[in-house]
């Protein structure tokens, strides 16, 4: 892969932030993780992606943050982005931490905000199920630990949407 800071036609300002995706967000391990490469500098094992557009160049870009501050000229905003990311990691990290009761029937509850949260293994399939407060959830998951962070992912747009 070339290093794109370097290849004439590839505009290097102008650039605009669509968004920046955490790799990781579903909770993999280090070792579970295929990280990528700043399609700018080439800088391999990036975890917060920072996808760009420009108007005059076809492709999105997908970089890291030096890359993204330099490419848009902002050296405040993909920074302030990836702290949010960052913030909702290890928010996810304690999440899974966090003890658990067991009610009579042997599932899995807790009590945030108010809201009831509970985690069942399904009868029939014997995947593990989740409920936010009156909010049933329609997957189903082979580990409590993906069930966990299923929650987490949950509460948390709940969160974005003021539904929380």
């Amino acid at each position: 892969m070339s290093n794109y800071w370097n290849i004439p036609g590839v505009p290097h300002k102008g650039w605009v932030l669509d968004y920046v995706h955490d790799i990781r967000e579903d909770g993999q391990s280090q070792d579970e993780t295929t990280y990528e490469t700043c399609m700018m500098c080439n800088n391999e094992r990036i975890r917060y992606v920072h996808v760009l557009n420009h108007k005059d160049f076809g492709d999105e870009f997908r970089v890291g943050c030096v890359c993204a501050e330099r490419m848009t000229n902002d050296y405040v905003n993909p920074k302030k982005q990836e702290q949010r990311l960052r913030n909702n990691s290890q928010r996810r990290i304690n999440w899974l931490k966090k003890e658990w009761k067991i009610s009579k029937n042997g599932n899995l509850y807790l009590k945030k905000s108010d809201h009831h949260i509970v985690i069942y293994k399904d009868k029939k399939t014997q995947k593990f199920k989740c409920i936010i407060g009156d909010l049933f959830g329609n997957k189903q998951f082979e580990n409590l630990e993906h069930a966990k962070i299923a929650v987490f992912n949950g509460i948390e747009y709940l969160k974005v949407n003021n539904k929380w």
